[in-house]
């Protein structure tokens, strides 16, 4: 075959090779990230398993059980577990206050160095990283039940001037018509 020939039949050939001549090389192999600091180094996760197990236990008890639980639990002595049980426990109820104790209590094992908290501290930063997003998020509707609110006093307002207005309109006298004999008008 003449090279015209090839030329036509694959017209994105020599820039093809050009493009693959000026390519450049593979990148060097990339270090493996550091290893994670030694506090984390230490976790273990069969600490975790039982809280896990008390949190979904929690969610299946009714008011009364969880203030008997926290009853339970305020008379313990405090240690980590203790505290981040305490911690599940106000985020279940629906107090004023419950998520920013329940975040206190958190913060507490988490500034902790004890082995036992450290061996909770990813469990309390999922928690604590919950709370404060349900309190954002709670913040939030309060915001959003206000302006409703005042939307709400807005259209009544608007309501009622509109009503006014329709009573101003059905007192006024009648108009006549053009067909209409008007008073003091020639006959």
């Amino acid at each position: 075959m003449k090279w015209y020939r090839m030329r036509s039949a694959w017209p994105g050939l020599p820039a093809a090779v050009l493009l693959a001549a000026c390519a450049t090389p593979p990148a060097p192999d990339v270090p493996p990230p550091p290893a994670a600091p030694a506090v984390e180094a230490e976790v273990d996760a069969s600490a975790m398993l039982p809280l896990l197990s008390y949190f979904q236990r929690l969610h299946r008890m009714s008011a009364q059980e969880l203030v008997r639980e926290r009853n339970v639990l305020a008379a313990l002595p405090p240690s980590p577990a203790i505290q981040v049980r305490l911690a599940m426990l106000l985020g279940q109820v629906r107090g004023p206050m419950d998520l920013y104790r329940a975040l206190a209590l958190l913060e507490t094992v988490l500034k902790s160095s004890d082995r036992a908290a450290a061996s909770l501290h990813p469990l309390a930063r999922t928690l604590a990283s919950q709370y404060q997003e349900r309190l954002k998020l709670e913040m939030q509707n309060e915001k959003l039940v206000q302006q409703l609110k005042e939307i709400q006093r807005r259209n009544v307002e608007l309501q009622e001037k509109l009503d006014a207005l329709a009573d101003i309109e059905r007192s006024l006298p009648v108009r006549p018509t053009a067909g209409e004999n008007l008073p003091g008008a020639p006959r």
